[in-house]
C-alpha cells in the first residue's frame, strides 16, 4: 500500500490522513487479532534479510533479479523537506548492500516518493515515482542510470462531474493519481495500479502516456484512507490480472482480491472476486508461488494471508516472540528461489518505527512463479 499523497493535497489534508489512517489501522489490528488465531497460523521462524535506513524510510517496493534485491522507498506522507527517494540493491545470497540507486530530479520540497519496481530482461529497474511517473535505472559501470519511461498518471476528473465522453474516473469524489504497483506481461505492456482514481492504467512497450485499461467503481477505496486497487500480478498460466483493493468503498472493514482477463479491454461483467478479507485487514501487495498459492502481505493484521489456487485462505504467516524484527504493516514479498524463502517488506506504517524498516524472510518451501521480464526497447 502506497502511504504517500501527491503534492496539490496541503499539508493539513496529509495529516488529517495520516490521523484517520492511524486510526483505522488500529481498530482493525484489534479486529484481526481473534480472527487470526480462527485460522491456521504460521508459527515458523521470521528472520531479517536486511535493514532499510530510516532516512528514506518505509520501504515498500522489492523486485529479484538473479542474485540481486531491490528495494525502494520511501512510501509515507510528510516527504516534503526530505531527502531523495532510493532504491537499495542487495546480494541475494550474502545479504551484503552492493549499492545504492537515489532518485535525481524530485522537487525536495514538495510530497515525493518511490512505490513499487519491476525488472525487464536486460536486467533494468522501473520504479514508480510519484512525481517523476515510471522512471527506469540501467546499470553502467558502478553506478545505474536513470531516465523516464513513462509519463505520470494523469489527474482524471470524477466521472460525476466529467464532460460527456471526457476521461474520468469512477470514483465519488475527484482525487489525484496514486501510482501504486506495477507488474509486466510477456509483450512488454506495464501495467499499473492507481490507487485514488480506481483505474489499473497501461504502458505500450517502449513507454511513453499511460492508457487506461480497466476502471470500475469496484476498485475504489473507502474509509479515512481511501485505499482501492493496489498489488497487481499475473496468474501462472498468463489468463488473469489479480489485483487487490484494500479498503472497500462500500465497506472499509473489506479488502479484496480480484481477478480480470489478461485481454486488451476487459469489461466490468469481466471482474471476479477471488477471496475477501472481511475484518479491516487491509490487503495489500502479494506474489504467486510455483506452488500456485498466492501469498498476500495483509498490513494491518501484520500477516502474510496464503491462498490455495481456488483462493482459499490455508494459513498466515505471523511474527512470534523469538522473531528478530516482528512483521510490522508488510507491503510487499518476492522470493529467495535459491533458499526457498520468502522476502517480505516491512513497511511499518503504524508503528512508524524506524527499526523496522526492512526485508525480512521465512522459509516457506516454494519458489516464485517467475514474474514476466520482458525485452524492452
Amino acid at each position: 500500500m502506497s502511504h504517500f499523497m501527491q503534492p496539490e493535497l496541503s499539508r493539513s489534508s496529509r495529516t488529517g490522513l495520516v490521523c484517520g489512517a492511524l486510526t483505522l489501522l488500529s481498530i482493525a489490528s484489534a479486529l484481526v487479532a481473534d480472527s487470526a488465531r480462527a485460522h491456521g497460523e504460521w508459527h515458523g521462524q521470521i528472520k531479517t534479510f536486511a535493514t532499510f535506513p530510516a532516512s528514506p524510510g518505509f520501504p515498500e517496493g522489492i523486485a529479484v533479479d538473479g542474485n540481486r534485491v531491490f528495494v525502494s522507498g520511501p512510501a509515507t506522507f510528510g516527504t516534503a523537506g526530505r531527502g531523495p527517494s532510493k532504491i537499495f540493491v542487495h546480494d541475494r545470497d550474502s545479504k551484503v548492500l552492493k549499492g545504492t540507486i537515489t532518485v535525481a530530479g524530485e522537487a525536495l520540497g514538495a510530497e515525493h516518493a518511490l512505490s513499487c519496481i519491476a525488472v525487464d530482461g536486460q536486467g533494468r529497474v522501473y520504479a514508480l515515482s510519484t512525481q517523476l511517473g515510471l522512471l527506469r535505472f540501467t546499470k553502467t559501470g558502478h553506478g545505474y542510470v536513470q531516465e523516464t519511461y513513462g509519463a505520470p498518471l494523469p489527474d482524471l476528473p470524477a466521472c460525476v462531474a466529467a464532460a460527456p465522453g471526457e476521461a474520468c474516473s469512477p470514483t465519488p469524489f475527484e482525487v489525484p493519481p496514486l501510482p501504486n504497483d506495477i507488474v509486466f506481461d510477456e509483450e512488454g505492456y506495464a501495467y499499473v495500479t492507481d490507487s485514488f482514481q480506481a483505474t489499473i492504467f497501461r504502458y505500450a512497450p517502449g513507454g511513453g502516456a499511460p492508457q487506461i485499461w480497466f476502471q470500475s467503481q469496484a476498485l475504489s477505496g473507502g474509509g479515512p484512507l481511501p485505499f482501492g486497487a493496489n498489488g497487481i500480478r499475473l496468474d501462472p498460466l498468463r489468463e488473469h490480472v489479480y489485483v487487490s483493493v484494500t479498503f472497500s468503498l462500500s465497506d472499509p472493514s473489506l479488502g479484496s482480491i480480484y481477478r480480470l482477463p489478461l485481454v486488451d479491454a476487459p469489461e466490468e461483467a469481466d471482474l471476479e472476486r477471488v477471496h475477501d478479507y472481511t475484518a479491516g485487514e487491509a490487503p495489500d501487495g502479494f506474489a504467486f508461488g510455483k506452488s500456485g498459492k498466492l501469498y498476500v502481505t495483509l498490513a494491518a493484521a501484520n500477516a502474510i494471508s496464503v491462498l490455495d489456487e481456488h483462493g482459499v485462505e490455508e494459513t498466515r504467516i505471523e511474527s512470534s516472540p523469538g522473531d528478530e524484527m516482528p512483521l510490522d504493516a508488510p507491503a510487499n514479498v518476492a522470493f529467495n528461489d535459491s533458499a526457498k524463502t520468502l522476502l517480505i517488506v516491512n513497511h511499518a506504517l503504524l508503528s512508524g518505527d524506524p527499526d523496522h524498516f526492512g526485508v525480512l524472510r521465512v522459509w516457506v518451501g516454494d519458489k516464485a512463479d517467475p514474474l514476466e521480464k520482458p525485452w524492452l526497447p
